[in-house]
């Protein structure tokens, strides 16, 4: 590969990384090409960019990101690189369940905000709420919220009603 086309996919990367609320590292050693298109329709469908950079060209582009040099750790064998560019949980929930069913995917590492996270945090990640899934929890409270709120606005106006007409009763007492 000439110097000019590696420069171009190093600034590729650059930019998509720079982009990224999510960058996952995998290694897929052994799938084949069924199951590898198989991986990329799920990241497709997900919005998750999979790509598979050389190595030493993601190593050079990681450079440029926040914790690119713990990332950096783990470009070891054949890397895949799962970019989650709306939410950083939905690539980790798509290795951990294709990584079910194909043992030849292994997630590596990922970052997440510059926060760097190993192998055995997969399954952590993966459990955490997507950005949907937050969005849709507050939507839930704040929809409960509004519909007490006539309740608490009724409660409150019956009650200084009340206190008005003791005020009014104790005047016309005295």
């Amino acid at each position: 590969m000439k110097r000019e086309k590696k420069e171009q996919i190093v600034k590729e990367v650059v930019e998509k990384l720079g982009k990224a609320q999510g960058i996952y590292l995998t290694e897929f050693q052994g799938l084949d090409v069924a199951k590898m298109a198989e991986l990329r329709n799920e990241f497709r469908k997900a919005g998750v960019e999979y790509r598979v950079v050389k190595n030493t060209l993601v190593k050079k582009a990681l450079e440029n990101v926040e914790g690119g040099d713990r990332l950096a750790e783990g470009l070891v064998n054949t890397t895949g690189l799962a970019i989650g560019y709306d939410d950083p949980v939905v690539p980790a929930k798509i290795i951990e369940k294709f990584g079910k069913n194909n043992e030849q995917l292994k997630f590596k590492m990922a970052s997440i905000d510059g926060s760097v996270f190993e192998t055995e945090k997969l399954k952590e990640l993966s459990r955490m709420l997507s950005k949907t899934e937050n969005i849709g929890r507050v939507a839930g409270m704040v929809n409960n919220v509004i519909s007490s709120v006539p309740m608490v606005v009724n409660a409150v106006m019956r009650d200084l009603v009340s206190v008005i007409d003791q005020i009014a009763k104790q005047k016309q007492g005295s």
